[in-house]
């Protein structure tokens, strides 16, 4: 998949870090963190559901479902006080709502590293987001695997 078959919103993201300057992209993710959507009331009382990513330093869990229509939806819980990790999580949230299966295996892997953040945050944290979008993408698979 190249850059111009990225998913609409996911391209928008990366153009919107892209056009800021260094330390205007941290705040922008700072943004996304405080939009991190909340979790349908179906899931507030089921953690069970949710996958701990492991790669991230603060405690973040997601669980993805695909509705009756196709459409997939990310859910990820991560602490107001790890305001980078709850930026990247509303990203992905946010980019990958309502796509289809295929769109979200399509989108490229390296995805977190062509947002324009590597200077502006750790390669750890870089790592995490990654590893909550190779999450996503196994958690899709195995629900459509059946």
């Amino acid at each position: 998949m190249t850059s111009t078959e990225l998913p609409a919103k996911l391209t928008e993201i990366r153009e919107d870090f892209l056009s800021l300057e260094q330390s205007d992209r941290l705040q922008l993710l700072l943004e996304f963190s405080g939009e991190l959507p909340g979790l349908p009331e179906r899931y507030q009382d089921h953690p069970d559901l949710f996958e701990r990513v492991v790669e991230c330093q603060s405690p973040v869990y997601i669980f993805v479902e695909v509705d009756e229509a196709g459409a997939v939806h990310l859910y990820a819980t991560a602490p107001r006080e790890s305001p980078t990790t709850r930026g990247f999580a509303s990203i992905l949230a946010q980019g990958l709502d309502g796509l289809s299966v295929d769109a979200v295996l399509d989108v490229p892997d390296d995805y977190p590293l062509t947002i324009g953040l590597t200077q502006a945050v750790s390669p750890l944290r870089i790592r995490g987001m990654t590893a909550m979008l190779a999450r996503t993408k196994r958690q899709l698979r195995e629900r459509t695997a059946s």
